[in-house]
C-alpha cells in the first residue's frame, strides 16, 4: 500500500491556507489604518498645543498656511509665525517640527488671528477639522 496524501486532500489544505492568509493580510491592513489615524490625531493635538502657546505669547494665532509638515514655509512654528525647516527667523521656537502626515494627504491650516481650523483627512473617517475649541 502507498502511503501520501491524495489530490483533494492537497488541495483541501491549500484552500484553508490560502483563506487563513487572506484574512490575516485583511486584519493587517486594518490595522494599518487605524495605526495611521491614531498618528494623525495625535499629530493634531500637539499642533493644537503649539498654537495654544503661540496664541498665550501673542494673544493671536499665525496667519493661515496650508500643506503643515510638507510646505517649505510650514515646517516649524515660532513667536514670528510659521517658519522654513530651520526655524530661521529668529523668536521662541514653539514646535521645532511640524508633524506631516503618514499617508499622502496633507494637515491644511487657516488662521484668522482670532481662531483657526486645521483640516485633516482620516481614513476610517473622512475630512475632519480641528478649532480651539474641538477636535471632530
Amino acid at each position: 500500500m502507498k502511503r501520501g496524501f491524495t489530490l483533494v486532500e492537497l488541495l483541501v489544505v491549500i484552500a484553508i491556507i490560502a483563506l487563513l492568509s487572506t484574512l490575516s493580510v485583511v486584519a493587517l491592513n486594518s490595522a494599518r489604518t487605524k495605526s495611521r489615524d491614531a498618528r494623525r490625531l495625535s499629530d493634531i493635538r500637539q499642533i493644537r498645543t503649539a498654537l495654544d502657546m503661540y496664541y498665550d505669547s501673542s494673544s493671536t494665532y499665525p496667519a493661515t498656511c496650508n500643506a503643515l509638515g510638507s510646505a517649505t514655509n510650514c515646517m516649524c512654528l515660532t513667536s514670528n509665525g510659521w517658519k522654513d525647516s530651520n526655524c530661521t527667523g529668529g523668536g521662541t521656537i514653539f514646535m521645532q517640527k511640524v508633524p506631516k502626515d503618514p499617508g499622502t494627504n496633507s494637515y491644511n491650516y487657516t488662521g484668522s488671528g482670532a481662531t483657526y481650523t486645521i483640516t485633516y483627512t482620516l481614513e476610517d473617517g473622512g475630512a475632519q477639522t480641528a478649532t480651539p475649541y474641538s477636535m471632530n
